[in-house]
C-alpha cells in the first residue's frame, strides 16, 4: 500500500515490471495491480514513469524498495 500511496501521489503515470519466471506488468498506482504481480523479497522489478514530475517519482519509489519499505 505504501508504493501506491507514494505513486498515486504524483502526477505521472507509473508502471511496474516484474522480471524472471513470471514476468507481469502493473500500473503502479492500482493497489489490485500490484497484488496481482505476487512479487516476492528478491524479485527484480523495474519502475517507469511517464510525466511531468517523472523523475522524482521513479526515485522516490525506488529508495522506498531500497530501504524495504521501512521494515527490517
Amino acid at each position: 500500500m505504501a508504493f501506491v500511496d507514494l505513486a498515486n501521489s504524483h502526477t505521472s503515470s507509473i508502471k511496474v515490471f516484474k522480471h524472471g519466471d513470471d514476468p507481469a506488468e502493473a500500473d503502479g498506482k492500482s493497489i489490485l495491480q500490484m497484488l496481482t504481480l505476487a512479487a516476492v523479497p528478491g524479485t527484480e522489478m523495474t519502475i517507469e514513469a511517464d510525466g511531468p514530475d517523472a523523475q522524482q517519482a521513479v526515485e522516490k519509489l525506488a529508495k522506498l524498495f531500497e530501504e524495504k519499505f521501512g521494515e527490517k
